[in-house]
């Protein structure tokens, strides 16, 4: 797991195959990132599958609970497909965009 700080989030990417652990060692290591907006970066799985990305909604609400943005940039599922409760971005420049449209959503009391 790679972590990088950005100047409004943490970009936190993976270089092992297995969505599934990765998904299980973020929640395990969530108190290292809950106080920051976060993208998490698995472009690179390119044959994604629904279930798989499930495995990020529990991590994903529990993360939103305090207030911070919790995005996953992957383009290989139709995204009329994946819950609303779970925000993802085909490109890490939308996944960008939609952590500054919620700063400022929450700057306004949204």
């Amino acid at each position: 797991m790679k972590i990088e700080k950005k100047s409004n989030y943490l970009l936190i990417t993976d270089a092992k195959d297995s969505i599934t652990d990765f998904a299980s060692r973020l929640t395990t290591n969530h108190h290292e990132f809950e106080g920051e907006n976060v993208i998490i970066d698995i472009l690179n799985h390119e044959q994604l599958e629904l279930e798989q990305l499930l495995g990020f909604l529990e991590l994903s609400t529990v993360h939103r609970a305090h207030k911070k943005s919790f995005v996953i940039a992957n383009n290989s599922i139709d995204i009329d497909k994946i819950p609303e409760e779970l925000f993802v971005a085909p490109t890490l420049k939308e996944a960008e965009d939609i952590i500054q449209m919620e700063e400022l959503e929450r700057e306004l009391g949204f």
